[in-house]
This record gives structure tokens, sequence and C-alpha cells, in this order.
């Protein structure tokens, strides 16, 4: 099932199909599931590894273990490390994972369940605000759980999605996979591809077509590729951080600007810093569009969370990136993809799981959802919008004149594991993972923050440093 979805993504990356020869699987993830985590995982993570190293494995990966009869080789138990690195996180040798806040998770309404995410401050208020409570400050606390939990079961779950989301902030009715796919978003996303790669026209340029797979391309012209690529970061949470960290191990200088407004998790900074540097810009501002359109202007490559439409209201959309720097690759993500009623609305793993459907196949025999084994959607994007990054960089080298653009959504990643049969997934004997299994795929980086140990990249690239604060300027001499 992995190498189906391996030869989709490589294709869609416009990848040679002969490159897929070389790869070869090393045991198993022992994520267990009804839906296929286990081939998303190791093929999204497959053509990661295939996008920076190319078919040989060998150029830009001299610590990995010697190639078999010239095969790449992937590390499933690897792959499953990388996929709840953010467990993993430890700092000064101390477990420092940040999980889910105490109002993000499934709550049963008056008619079903909705999952909501109020993890960051805005979004805790938004959440409150719908449901017309006070905030006393303590989330954990029985008073507001209680609260939260009464106010939740007088109303139906899609009448809680619509007031939290006109609030301005994130939830999800619990529905099953056939609602899902005869919705109208669910509609919107039937045939899109899980990774979109392509060219954009921009006025003077004349862009290639991109119907047919590319025609190879060797592991030192893929090196110039992405080592001292300059990458700007403004991606946040799990999926594009994860993305911009793969990127800073391949020898990108990966800049990532936050605005000061919002703020981010610790924990999170710290799991998905590793090699980059951080400033902080408000590109909002007269002065902060002028600071990131300079930015632009030296850099290599775009990598952005923002909703459809949001950077296009700053003069940034597609077009406008395409016309004013062609140069560039952009990649982008979304939680629901870029067509459809929903394109525009916020979206996590946990809540695209519950949309979708994915919580109800997960899910207990007594009706209370569930979710995957891992936040496969949120990480398996990251390890797509990494090797569209590079793809988008071995095309433009081979053709100069284009723009390449590539979108990823984590409702789309959501539509392939759906597609698939499913199974009872049981884990064969000796199979199933325990955490000491984890352990050698660890490293320790020296940061600000203290020693922050993090899971090492797949491969054999490295990270010098954790994240290191720095001003929103590229280095004068690359990586």
């Amino acid at each position: 099932m992995a190498g189906g979805l391996l030869h989709q993504l490589w294709r869609d990356l416009q990848g040679n199909p002969a490159d897929l020869r070389t790869i070869r699987v090393s045991g198993t993830t022992g994520l267990t599931s009804p839906l296929p985590v286990e081939a998303l995982a190791v093929a999204t993570a497959t053509v990661h590894r295939l996008a920076a190293v190319g078919p040989s494995g060998a150029a830009l990966d001299p610590g990995a273990p010697p190639p078999v009869d010239g095969q790449l080789t992937v590390d499933a138990r690897h792959v499953t490390a990388d996929f709840c690195s953010e467990a993993l996180l430890r700092l000064d040798g101390q477990p420092a994972r940040g999980g889910f806040a105490p109002l993000s998770r499934f709550w049963p309404t008056a008619d079903g369940w909705v999952r909501v995410h109020a993890n960051y401050p805005h979004h805790r208020a938004a959440l409150l605000d719908a449901l017309g409570l006070d905030d006393d400050g303590d989330d954990a606390g029985p008073a507001t759980q209680d609260a939260v939990r009464r106010a939740l079961l007088e109303r139906q779950a899609h009448e809680v999605e619509d007031a939290v989301v006109t609030a301005g902030g994130v939830a999800a009715a619990v529905r099953t996979p056939h609602e899902w796919a005869a919705s109208p978003m669910g509609t919107a996303l039937a045939g899109t591809p899980v990774v979109d790669l392509h060219c954009v026209d921009s006025p003077g340029i004349d862009s290639p077509g991109n119907d047919s797979p590319g025609t190879g391309t060797s592991s030192r012209e893929m090196a110039r590729g992405i080592q001292g690529a300059r990458v700007l970061d403004l991606t946040r949470v799990i999926a594009g951080p994860t993305a911009t960290r793969a990127l800073a191990a391949w020898g990108a200088d990966v800049l990532r600007i936050d605005p000061p407004h919002l703020p981010e998790a610790r924990e999170s900074l710290l799991e998905t810093g590793p090699g980059k540097r951080w400033a902080q810009l408000d590109i909002a501002s007269a002065r902060g569009r002028e600071r990131l359109e300079g930015l632009l202007a030296a850099a290599d490559v775009l990598v952005h969370g923002y909703r459809p439409g949001a950077l296009a209201r700053l003069g940034l959309g597609e077009e406008e990136l395409a016309e004013r720097h062609p140069h560039l690759v952009v990649a982008s993500l979304s939680a629901w993809g870029q067509r459809g009623p929903w394109a525009q609305r916020r979206g996590f793993d946990s809540i695209v799981q519950a949309a979708s459907g994915i919580a109800v196949m997960t899910g207990a025999a007594d009706g209370t959802p569930g979710t995957l084994p891992v936040q496969a959607l949120d990480h398996g994007a990251g390890h797509l919008l990494a090797a569209a990054v590079m793809r988008g960089l071995v095309l433009r080298h081979s053709s100069p004149a284009a723009s390449w653009h590539a979108h990823v959504s984590l409702a789309g990643l959501a539509r392939w594991l759906l597609s698939q049969q499913v199974s009872s997934e049981a884990a064969p004997v000796g199979e199933r993972l325990r955490a000491s299994d984890l352990e050698r795929y660890l490293v320790d980086l020296p940061s600000p923050e203290g020693t922050v140990t993090v899971v090492r990249p797949l491969g054999a690239p490295a990270w010098s440093a954790g994240l290191t604060p720095s001003n929103p300027v590229w280095l004068s001499t690359p990586p």
C-alpha cells in the first residue's frame, strides 16, 4: 500500500518513476490503526528522502548504511520516531512535552460529538465567547470543565461548529466519512492531488508545461539545489515547521519569521526549531512589509502556512509573487485545501481528523471518537512540503524561466487515508511499538534554552544547534 502512494506522490512531484526501483524499506513502523497510517508515514518520509538525495542515496547521505545493491534504505522505525517527535522532546534531559490544552479535546453534544482546539489563547477565548461563558482562567479546573460540558450538551454539534468558527475559534463536528465526502467541502477535495507542484505563469516569462514526468536528477545536482538555499519560513505549529526543519538539516539557511502578537508554544519552537534562525516581524505593517519584500528578493524558497487568500490580501498572492519574485519556489500548507467553502477556515490535524471521518473510523465500539496513533496528517504534510521544495529547486535549475509553486493540505492526506481499505491492523507479535525502541534515533543539540533532545533527521543530514534567535536578515555566507 505504501508503494502505491509512493508512486502517486513521486509522479505528482514530477519525478522519474525509475527512481523508485532503488527504494528499500527496512522493518515496520509499529503504528497500529484501522487506517493505513504506516503506508502514509513510510511513503511521505521516503519521497522526502528521495527528493533530497536522489536515487543513489549516497552523495548526500554519508552517514547512512552503505547502499545495498544501489538501493536507498528507509528505516521504518526511524520514520515512527519522526512522526511522534513532539512526544520525544527533552530539555536538559527532562521531558518537555506540550500536548493539548485541557479544553482541546472531543466533547459530547446534544446529538453527537465535537472536537475543539484551544491551545492558543485567542482560540480559547473564541471558544468561551461562542458558548457564552465567563473566563475564570483555569481551563483544567472543574468549574470551567463542567461549564463547557453543560454548554455543549445543550447544543447540536454543527451548531457548536458554526458558532465557534464565527467567533474566530477552531472546532469541527465529528462526521462519518460518508457525511464528509458528500459535504460541499468533501466534494471540493475530490480529485485533487495529495501534493500539487506546478508552474505559475509570470508576465514576460515562458513557463514550460508540467504534464510529463522528470528525467531524473543526480544527487550532486540536488545538493546544489538545497545546500545553501535561503528559505523564508512563515509557518507555525507542526506541519510547516517540520518541513522547514528538514530543509535546514539538508543545509538550507532557514529563517523563521513569527508575528510579534501571536504566541507560539515554547515546546513547539524547541522541537521544530533545530537548524533554524528565528526572528519576529509584523508583515501586516508597512515597515514589516518592506522588510519582507527585501527578504523575498534575496530568498530561494518561501514556505508558508497562511490560509488561502490571506497573503493575497497583503499583495503576496500566487500571481503577485510570481510576478515580483519569479525566482522563488513557493510551498504552501493549508488545513482544508485551496478550494471549497472551508478553504479559508482555520484547522489543525486533530480538527481535520474529526471533520473528515477519521475520528469515527478510529473510534471505540460505544461511539466515542478516536484518533490516529500519531499526528500523521501534520507530519506527512511536512515531509511532502519538504519534498516539493527540493523538487521545485531541481526543476527551477533545469528550467530557470519557470516559477514553481506547491501546495499540500491536511485534508488531502485525510482523503487518501479514507480512500484505502480498512483493516484491523493488528501488529505482528513482537512488532508492537515500545518507547525504548526509539531512543537510538535521538540526538542532543545545544541551544540558547539549554540542551535540546530531538529526533535526528531521517537519513544522515544534521543540525549543528537548536533554534537560534536572530535578526530578520540573511546570512552573508550560506551554511
